[in-house]
């Protein structure tokens, strides 16, 4: 906790949460309209196999994905629009999958803890708590901004942000979030109706990088301090990039099959947790951030 600017010192409570003190200014922190569990996070919810899920979801569904110890499992976005969070078990491993819709950003943790949504934003970006101290968690930040365990992090996974058709395809044999969650939603319903296809974000942000429009889809890399997007409409025009980045031998590769990109460590042949995301989610939190566009 060295060097780190603390904000506020007089007690602030925002949607049942006390935001003092805070890593981020507090008048930064805002309701994003639901109260506290108003979207209620899942907890070791019901699969389906890919046999299934086929016969509900679309080739152009786009989900996250997520591989450990050869087991695949696919949270078609249908759900995460409605739920943002679900704390699961994938073999042996407990893993928390999050989904912002307002930055487009899915990020899964290494977590044994459980968290919910709290209903607050910071940069328009999901604020998740845990349920033991009820401390706020920065999705993109990877961190907690308040409460008993302020500072802490967690430890971010590989996933891939894709569609139904190119990852069934690649793991026939995956697990799919059921739409069976004991919860009345219309998960052929996108609650956020046109906000993906419009460029107006619904919440305000503190840097506006206009290098790209603020939709503009891209994925990110953090790193030692540093961050790098790419912009995936110019990695669809070059394929695969090889390039030294911050001490590292990287491959970027784009998949025109679920329009996807990943990056790889030369060196070591490891996927890295990379965030495919909006534009200007990615430039709020990385207001120092270099790009390939």
């Amino acid at each position: 906790m060295k060097n780190v600017l603390i904000y506020g010192v007089a007690l602030i409570v925002l949607s049942g949460f006390t935001l003092k003190p805070a890593l981020v200014p507090t008048d930064e922190i805002m309701s994003g309209g639901p109260p506290k569990d108003g979207i209620p996070s899942l907890t070791y919810p019901k699969m389906e196999t890919s046999e299934s899920a086929g016969t509900w979801l679309k080739p152009r569904d786009e989900l996250i994905g997520i591989r450990i110890n050869g087991l695949a499992r696919a949270y078609p976005l249908r759900i995460l629009n409605w739920h943002e969070v679900v704390n699961d078990r994938i073999g042996s491993r407990k893993v928390v999958i999050t989904y912002c819709p307002l930055c487009g950003s899915g990020v899964a943790f290494d977590s044994e803890d459980q968290f919910g949504v709290s209903g607050l934003l910071y940069q328009s970006d999901v604020l998740l708590y845990d349920r033991k101290t009820e401390s706020l968690w920065s999705q993109l930040r990877a961190q907690a901004i308040t409460g008993p365990r302020m500072g802490e992090r967690l430890k971010s996974m590989p996933i891939e942000h894709t569609n139904w058709e190119d990852w069934s395809q690649r793991h026939p044999e995956t697990q799919v979030l059921s739409r069976h969650t004991g919860h009345q939603r219309d998960y052929g319903r996108d609650p956020y109706g046109s906000y993906r296809k419009t460029p107006e974000i619904f919440f305000p942000v503190t840097n506006h990088d206009k290098r790209l429009s603020a939709k503009a889809w891209v994925i990110g890399l953090s790193m030692d301090g540093k961050a790098k997007a790419w912009d995936i409409a110019a990695l669809r025009k070059s394929g695969e990039l090889k390039e030294n980045w911050n001490g590292k031998r990287l491959i970027v590769r784009f998949h025109p099959s679920g329009n996807r990109a990943e990056i790889i460590d030369a060196t070591t042949g490891e996927k890295l947790p990379v965030i495919s995301l909006y534009w200007f989610a990615w430039a709020a939190f990385h207001p120092e951030t270099e790009l390939y566009y």
